[in-house]
């Protein structure tokens, strides 16, 4: 049980992660270095509700991708042929991102764990269709620039 509750912890952070990159992202602020104590888009008692261990993760995901978003940014342009990165629905880059991010910097996380969850998260926060796309482009990732 505790390894479940490990994983939704993770799961939740992941949401929070995106939820956060969404905000920097809506209003232009992604480049700037935002101040993570309150988390945009949450009010304090929704922040007060958050645990520990889910807002510790969410902002190392967010910090990590804010610090290597260039470098992010390249490789999902550079796999995403067909759509520019401006062009991706905004949900759906900052999915990328924090899988990129994950693929990149989180050895511990192997590849079809950081895909399998990108499509859940995917799936449960953007359209129907765009899983196929972000499966797609983490998966060339994976095989192509990620030596495990």
């Amino acid at each position: 049980m505790k390894n479940e509750n490990r994983f939704l912890d993770k799961h939740e952070a992941r949401e929070l992660a995106i939820e956060t990159l969404y905000a920097l992202d809506f209003n232009d602020q992604i480049l700037n270095s935002p101040d993570l104590t309150n988390l945009p888009g949450k009010n304090e008692a929704e922040m007060k509700e958050l645990s520990e261990e889910v807002l510790f993760y969410a902002r190392y995901l967010i910090t990590g991708v804010l610090s290597h978003i260039e470098e992010i940014d390249n490789m999902i342009s550079k796999y995403s042929i067909n759509r520019p990165l401006d062009k991706i629905n905004i949900v759906d880059r900052n999915v990328l991102r924090i899988s990129v991010f994950s693929l990149l910097f989180e050895k511990d996380l192997h590849p079809s764990i950081v895909i399998n969850e990108a499509v859940k998260l995917s799936q449960e926060m953007s359209t129907d269709v765009t899983y196929k796309f972000i499966n797609g482009i983490l998966d060339a990732i994976s095989k192509k620039e990620i030596s495990r």
